[in-house]
């Protein structure tokens, strides 16, 4: 009996052990799914929420919309329009061979287009994506929607890309985007934040150097899709932000007009305002379009312009170095009367090519075969004689002449730095060709810089400043191409007129010049402030500029304008690209019967209207000859153009003014 009753006993004891240990891990299961439970729905919820999310959910990121540039006008040179692009997420796809193979029949992809594809993939990673065209047509857009369920990894992507709707007229000003490189990205901070896939950066001119202005900020889109990937509708939109809007001081009729003129030559027309520092015109020649380097130029493209001999893609406005023959001579003459080295009436017979001017053995000619005969100051810069300006730079001695040259805008960046590509040129010296050439400067290369050969290099854009400083009575500018709001030409102009008459009723003039001595020592000058010694010396060097032009006998009379309205004064270079033997110089030859690379490059520098300058203009055409048949007409062209348009120019500059 006791047996049976501790049996029970036991057996009770079990079944009550287990019903509690099942109990306790029905309790545990309850409590790990509760716990299970409230981690999936409340603790972790935004966590599932958005991975639910990404797989129903698409997000691109749009490229910046960079912003417009336009002209003084307001006339739009750099624009964007929308394109249609088609992009490939590697990870997505399946099979890239049939993938691609399905592509070529439904957009047309030639040969080439293939090969750049697979050389994309190649150099990308598995999880990246690439772009397959970056400008579809809407047929082709439209089909890869239709068949897109088909397509796996195949994203059509709606974006927005660059338009330069002058193209080739204004190249060389505005410049050209592309795909960024690995080096834009590391050394640019908004490239790094907007890299994203079809994003377009500044290659050239104010696109590459205005970078930050224009690129924006990219947008978001998102998308819900279905099973297969297929966008079904958007549901959220982040618009980015466009780049500032650039307005430049050039006026698009002008730049046109300029391309024009220079049509089938290689050369520069530069134009400026003389107290605002304005560049309205810097053309060059030859140039080529744009728009094809925005998707991506092709190799027949590419070659054809790099290896045409006339160098499009150079600004020769800013980065051709030329020496500027006797264009320099104006500043000669000032250099010599500021300093005091030479009268005016001082006179110098001039014999031609038979009686050249000798300096210790060695022959300098002047340009005109039978000689100018007796020459003064006036004359000789009217008539350009070489052998005038040789005596001059020999009294005047190089280092002098280096000091005004710098002054007045020559051997310094113009536009400092805007532009990448432009350079300094040289303004020699004796200190120059020490530190430089480690060798001591000659009598004989002081003689060839008073006529702007030699060592002297200069662009067309600082032609066109020296000139303007000359033009406006010696007042230091600042050129721009960027219209900025602080500068005010009532101001400028205001300024300047109250320092001439200052001059003008001064009881002791030789007192008042006397005060400015200090002027001819190397030194900076502030901005609108007088570079002259004597007023008087700038005023003679503009006077014989007007008799150059306007007078018979001037080099480049053939080209005046005797309407008083348009009526202008300039100066004529020529500036050799070689050393011409006595035997060429006996034959003088015909410009045709010369080699094209081994003739002289032509020249041109004016100031317009004469009575009341505003513009100064520079042009170079490049192996053109001589400067009074091949530069000079084109300056006379060009002014006409630009004072017909000097009203237009006013009434937006004073309609400015008063929202200033």
């Amino acid at each position: 009996m006791i047996n049976q009753k501790s049996t029970r006993a036991s057996k009770t004891q079990i079944i009550s052990r287990r019903i509690f240990m099942l109990g306790a891990a029905k309790l545990i299961l309850i409590g790990g799914i509760s716990y299970r439970l409230f981690n999936l729905q409340i603790s972790d919820r935004e966590k599932y929420q958005f991975l639910s999310d990404k797989n129903r959910l698409r997000e691109l990121k749009t490229p910046p919309e960079r912003g417009i540039i336009t002209d003084y006008f307001n006339n739009i040179i750099a624009d964007n329009n929308q394109v249609f692009q088609l992009h490939l997420k590697l990870e997505e796809v399946d099979n890239f061979n049939y993938l691609i193979s399905r592509l070529q029949s439904l957009i047309n992809l030639n040969n080439l287009d293939i090969k750049n594809i697979y050389k994309k993939k190649n150099k990308s990673k598995p999880w990246d994506t690439i772009v397959i065209s970056d400008n579809l047509s809407w047929y082709q857009f439209s089909r890869l929607n239709l068949f897109l369920h088909e397509l796996p990894g195949a994203k059509p992507v709606l974006s927005t890309s660059r338009k330069y709707p002058y193209s080739n007229d204004l190249v060389h000003v505005v410049g050209y985007v592309g795909d960024p490189s690995v080096k834009d990205i590391e050394n640019n901070e908004e490239i790094k934040k907007n890299n994203i896939l079809g994003l377009k950066v500044g290659k050239f001119g104010l696109e590459k150097s205005l970078e930050k202005d224009l690129i924006g900020a990219h947008g978001v889109k998102r998308y819900e899709v279905n099973a297969y990937g297929k966008r079904i509708n958007q549901v959220d939109f982040v618009k980015g932000s466009q780049g500032k809007k650039i307005v430049t001081t050039i006026d698009l009729e002008l730049q046109k007009f300029a391309s024009q003129l220079l049509m089938n030559k290689s050369g520069s027309i530069c134009v400026m305002d003389i107290y605002t520092g304005e560049v309205l015109t810097m053309a060059s020649s030859p140039t080529f379009d744009p728009n094809k380097f925005t998707h991506g130029i092709n190799s027949k493209d590419w070659n054809e312009i790099r290896k045409n001999p006339l160098k499009p893609l150079i600004n020769k406005s800013i980065a051709g170095l030329y020496s500027p023959g006797s264009t320099l001579k104006p500043l000669v003459a000032l250099a010599a009367l500021e300093y005091g080295t030479l009268n005016p009436e001082m006179t110098v017979y001039c014999k031609g090519h038979k009686h050249p001017y000798e300096l210790h053995g060695q022959r300098y000619h002047c340009w005109k075969k039978q000689g100018h005969g007796f020459m003064k100051l006036r004359n000789a810069i009217k008539q350009s004689c070489d052998i005038y300006f040789y005596e001059t730079a020999r009294i005047l001695g190089v280092d002098r002449l280096s000091i005004l040259a710098k002054r007045y805008g020559l051997g310094l960046k113009v536009l400092n730095n805007l532009y990448i590509e432009e350079k300094s040129g040289i303004v020699p010296s004796t200190k120059w060709k020490r530190e430089q050439l480690e060798s001591s400067w000659l009598l004989g290369e002081t003689i060839i810089t008073g006529i702007g050969q030699g060592y002297i290099q200069t662009t067309p854009l600082q032609l066109c400043l020296m000139t303007a400083q000359l033009a406006n009575g010696g007042y230091k500018i600042k050129p721009n191409i960027i219209l900025s709001k602080e500068i005010n030409y009532d101001e400028i102009r205001s300024k300047i007129k109250l320092d001439k008459e200052k001059y003008e009723n001064a009881s002791d003039i030789k007192k008042l010049t006397s005060l400015n001595t200090e002027i001819l020592k190397e030194q900076e000058i502030e901005l609108y402030n007088p570079m002259y010694r004597n007023p008087e010396n700038v005023k003679f060097v503009l006077e014989a500029m007007f008799s150059s032009t306007n007078e018979p006998g001037g080099t480049s009379f053939a080209s005046r304008l005797e309407n008083k309205k348009y009526q202008f004064a300039g100066k004529t270079g020529t500036s050799q690209v070689r050393r011409i033997t006595d035997e060429e110089r006996e034959a003088d030859l015909k410009l045709s019967e010369i080699e094209y690379k081994k003739r002289d490059h032509a020249l041109y520098v004016a100031f317009a209207p004469y009575e009341e300058p505003r513009y100064s203009i520079s042009v170079l055409i490049e192996h053109g000859g001589s400067g009074s048949k091949a530069a000079a007409p084109l300056a006379s062209k060009m002014i006409k153009k630009i004072i017909d348009r000097h009203d237009e120019r006013e009434k937006i500059r004073q309609s400015r003014s008063k929202l200033i």
